[in-house]
Formats: C-alpha cells, structure tokens, sequence
C-alpha cells in the first residue's frame, strides 16, 4: 500500500506577529468598480456581485517571484483589497459581517486577459483565464484591529515604478460587508478564507522582467516580479 503523502498548506505572514494565517480557499469579485466596467465593456453597472475562485497553492507571496504562465500573450496584473476571514458564517448580515474579518492585505489578480476574453466569446467559465498556478499574489495580512479606517483607504499599483492604478476603496461598488452578505450565501465562509475584492480602472499587460508593487493605506505592500 503506497503511503498517501501530506500536502502542506499554503499561508500568508501576518503583521506584527510570528504567526501565520492558513488559507483555506480564495475567492475573488468581478466588476466591482465602475471605471473598471466601463474600461472593459461588459457587464452592467447595477449587476449583483458575482464571485469565481482560485486555487489556494496559486498563492505567492510578497518578494517573490511569479513564472510567466504558459499559453497566453497577454499577461494582465489586477490590484486588490484582500480581506481575510477569521471566524465562520453562513448567510452573514450586513452588520454582523466585518465581525468575522481577520484582516485585510494588498492583492493581485492575474488574468491570462486572452484566455478570458476567449472563454467570455464562448459563454464558457473563466477558470483558464483566472485560476491558473501563480495567479494570487497577496501581501502580509493586518488584523483589522490595526486599519480601523481601511474603507477609506487608497490602492495604488506601479509597474517598473510607474503608477497604472490608483483608487479610493469606497468606490467599490460592493463594500467589504455587502460582499461578505452575499457570498455567505452561496458558501460557508471559514476561517482562512481570502476574498479578492475587484479592480479598478487601468488593468494592463506585464512582461518577464517587470516589478509589479501594489499599495494600499495602513497595509504592508505587496511586491512581486515575473520572470
């Protein structure tokens, strides 16, 4: 009988302490800024959030490197908030829902743009174009108690030190607690999952080489390169 072996599992550094916070699955929102929508040209504005998923050992984290994926010429960066949950809940209310946050990180959601706009012309999933290896970036995750203001905050993202997006937080269309509402709905949400709130305007391609740093206010930034 051949031993099964043991998988380990992916986590994230957490500010300010030795501990690591263990990720249990990654979910992501689409279209949720305005200018975002308008700059691709799909979708509807007053569309309900809508959430797809990414495997959770697509994780890299802050200073390292991301191998340029295969079967794509169009390599797309996407800077998020991340928020991290950090207690159970399943058909969370409004009020209730930043009380299961642990805490919240800067992102990137790497899109294979090609595989996507492909997969979107044939009314198939996005999976190609979104949940390939390598495709999560994340920071180091604040607890929240240490961003008490983070709904106000900014997201800035720099390629090769060049500013390509730059937003306030609060013009997602869907706020932290109404995505937290809406998805308990549809999942059980656990301790270790992460939620990738959407991207804003100025969504771009990247190359083998390039240094991709998104920022955002109170959180500890996220650098990466691809090579």
């Amino acid at each position: 009988m051949t031993e099964l072996w043991a998988l380990p599992r992916p986590s994230l550094a957490v500010v300010g302490s030795d501990d690591r916070f263990p990720v249990r699955r990654i979910y992501c929102v689409g279209r949720n800024y305005v200018d975002h929508i308008r700059e691709m040209k799909e979708g509807d504005e007053r569309d309900l959030p809508f959430f797809f998923q990414k495997p959770t050992d697509s994780l890299v984290e802050s200073g390292d490197a991301v191998p340029y994926p295969p079967q794509t010429a169009d390599l797309q960066y996407e800077g998020e908030l991340v928020a991290a949950i950090g207690a159970p809940g399943a058909d969370v209310s409004l009020s209730d829902a930043t009380s299961i946050v642990f805490g919240y990180a800067a992102g990137i959601d790497l899109t294979r743009r090609d595989l996507q706009r492909d997969a979107v012309r044939a009314s198939r999933p996005w999976e190609m174009g979104k949940s390939f290896d390598h495709s999560a970036p994340c920071g180091p995750i604040t607890p929240a108690a240490g961003v008490p203001g983070i709904a106000a905050g900014e997201l800035e993202l720099t390629l090769n030190g060049e500013r390509r997006q730059a937003t306030r937080l609060d013009l997602m269309i869907w706020k932290v607690p109404e995505i937290i509402h809406h998805l308990s709905r549809q999942y059980r949400l656990e301790p270790g999952d992460l939620i990738y709130t959407g991207t804003p305007a100025g969504v771009g391609p990247v190359r083998a080489g390039d240094s991709i740093v998104v920022s955002i206010t109170g959180l500890a930034p996220l650098e990466v390169t691809v090579r």
